[in-house]
């Protein structure tokens, strides 16, 4: 069920009314529970079956792990079993056929695919239900008695299909919430929810009918174009995925629940670094917390942190796709962390220049941090090596000719984004500088008081959104993974 449909508006409206009519918290919170798994199930039920194995298996461990106390190799080996049967289930269903192609490919031998249908946001709840384990193993956390309490925080419909990856931590703290619906919180929510459809019906969509037809037949258009497209789609996938975060986000305020920020304007990033910082904040957070440093981090000598730089975006890559092109975009990004590391550790601390001087080195620094985060989504986006070869071909100049596309809602949207980045660069200095806190779901969710001039802005804003968004929706991206 995805968010931009009027089927999911009924059924949020049914889930606010059923909480409104809800007595007590507990009854509110079974409420939500129901609608959980309502919400999943209404795409394919056996997916259900998926989602609860390792729900159960993981809610058993951290039991097991809790009450093995001082015994290591007991909390170690329950622990054991929660990680295999979480990345086995992982393995199967994403990489299956993957790995079977590629084996038999290094065989030479031919063989059926085995066409594993891939659960929705499968990648996402395994990690978090693996998370809780590993925090419960650290004693981080103490492990969640209630298992239906706990089935809420797996199942919790928002952010089930594509983030943000919530924490136990995080989430079972918030069950002791009255869960009663506020006027303040649905107003909130309700910028964020307009927020993301805005990101995804009047950019991410739109866009998408230039990025999709330039991305299957590169060789067929010009550079111009091509360039165009790849620029294109990094709007499209920012706004896609940004836009349903939003959209999670503000529907989580309104239930009852505050969710993670899950991007911070990364095309402001002044580095790589900068970059990962600011996109997709809760796997960032979740790669290093997990993976990075338990491989050991920046302790082990300047060799081996490139080498758990590499290995951690590797795996990130892998990931979001079983496809050797999402390897490559990991090994970039792996590659970029590296070599801007060793950048920072050569170059020592910055020296005080002129302002000028300043703002030129920083612009640059966005420019090169901006052009390669670009290229390195040719690669995401590509199907094939083949054709991300022949897009870079294009945008290099390689390879002239072809058909020249001046796709007119690709130069209307661009200032746009731009306008919104600034405003939000804007904003993010008045409330430092005003020690205020970050407005929820990106910081230019601004619209004025309540009042006239509230109500002006916000009828214009549906106005926009009604008359200029694409009437041809695509699914969310992030949903295939």
């Amino acid at each position: 069920m995805s968010f931009v449909t009027w089927e999911f508006v009924a059924f949020f409206l049914l889930v606010l009314a059923g909480l409104r009519l809800m007595p007590t918290r507990s009854s509110r919170q079974l409420l939500l529970l129901v609608a959980n798994v309502a919400f999943y199930g209404s795409g394919t039920a056996w997916h259900l079956a998926v989602l609860g194995a390792p729900a159960l298996i993981d809610y058993a461990c951290a039991l097991r792990i809790e009450e093995a106390g001082a015994d290591v190799q007991r909390r170690r080996s329950w622990l054991a079993i929660s990680i295999v049967s979480n990345l086995g289930l992982l393995a199967y269903f994403k990489y299956a056929d993957f790995l079977v192609d590629n084996v038999a490919a290094l065989l030479g031998v031919s063989t059926t695919p085995l066409d594993v249908a891939l659960p929705v946001g499968i990648s996402f709840f395994l990690f978090k239900t693996m998370s809780y384990t590993i925090d419960v193993y650290r004693r981080e956390i103490p492990a969640c008695r209630s298992l239906w309490r706990y089935a809420m925080f797996v199942s919790f419909f928002p952010e089930l299909v594509a983030g943000p990856i919530v924490r136990a931590s995080v989430f079972l703290p918030q069950m002791e919430r009255s869960l009663a619906l506020s006027w303040r919180r649905t107003t909130i929510g309700l910028q964020a929810i307009l927020l993301g459809v805005t990101k995804k019906l009047l950019v991410a969509d739109r866009l998408a009918t230039l990025v999709d037809p330039v991305f299957q037949a590169p060789g067929t258009y010009s550079q111009g174009t091509v360039i165009c497209a790849v620029i294109a789609y990094s709007l499209q996938i920012y706004c896609d995925f940004s836009g349903y975060s939003d959209i999670a986000i503000g529907v989580a305020r309104i239930i009852g629940f505050d969710l993670p920020e899950n991007f911070d304007m990364p095309y402001l990033a002044g580095s790589i670094t900068d970059f990962w910082r600011r996109w997709h904040m809760t796997l960032s957070r979740w790669l290093r917390d997990y993976l990075y440093i338990p491989l050991g981090g920046s302790r082990c000598g300047t060799a081996r942190t490139y080498v758990n730089l590499m290995l951690t975006m590797l795996l990130g890559g892998l990931w979001h796709g079983a496809s050797w092109t999402f390897v490559a975009w990991g090994a970039m990004h792996g590659a970029g962390l590296a070599a801007h590391k060793l950048w920072m550790a050569r170059r020592g601390p910055a020296v005080a220049t002129d302002a000028r001087v300043s703002l030129l080195r920083s612009l640059a620094s966005w420019a090169l941090t901006y052009a390669f985060v670009c290229i390195a989504w040719v690669f995401f986006r590509a199907p094939d090596f083949t054709t991300a070869v022949v897009v870079l071909q294009k945008v290099a100049g390689l390879s002239p000719g072809g058909a020249s596309w001046m796709y007119l809602p690709f130069f209307l949207v661009l200032p746009l984004v731009a306008a919104a980045h600034a405003l939000g660069a804007f904003a993010d200095r008045r409330d430092h500088l005003a020690s205020r806190p970050r407005p929820l779901a990106g910081r230019y969710v601004l619209l004025p008081r309540p009042g006239f001039a509230s109500g002006f802005v916000l009828t214009a804003w549906l106005v926009v959104l009604f008359l200029f968004s694409t009437l041809h929706r695509t699914p969310f991206i992030y949903f295939q993974f």
